[in-house]
């Protein structure tokens, strides 16, 4: 498998892990006020699914374009 292939793979888990995370935060929201104090961790979760997301794709694209 190539490092473009295994990247590839690599970007669907963490786009699987980015919109769970993304789906608890939403769902935190709709329960509030009820676990506020869940907020901060939560959205820090969220945070660096994206975050690290967005760092595969670029890396990604630098790879494609080589």
């Amino acid at each position: 498998m190539s490092e473009i292939d295994t990247l590839k793979a690599e970007i669907k888990k963490l786009s699987a892990k980015a919109m769970q995370a993304k789906m608890d935060l939403h769902d935190l929201s709709e329960e509030l006020p009820i676990n506020w104090n869940s907020i901060p961790s939560v959205a820090q979760k969220a945070h660096d699914s994206f975050a690290a997301l967005e760092a595969a794709r670029a890396k990604l694209k630098e790879l494609e374009t080589v």
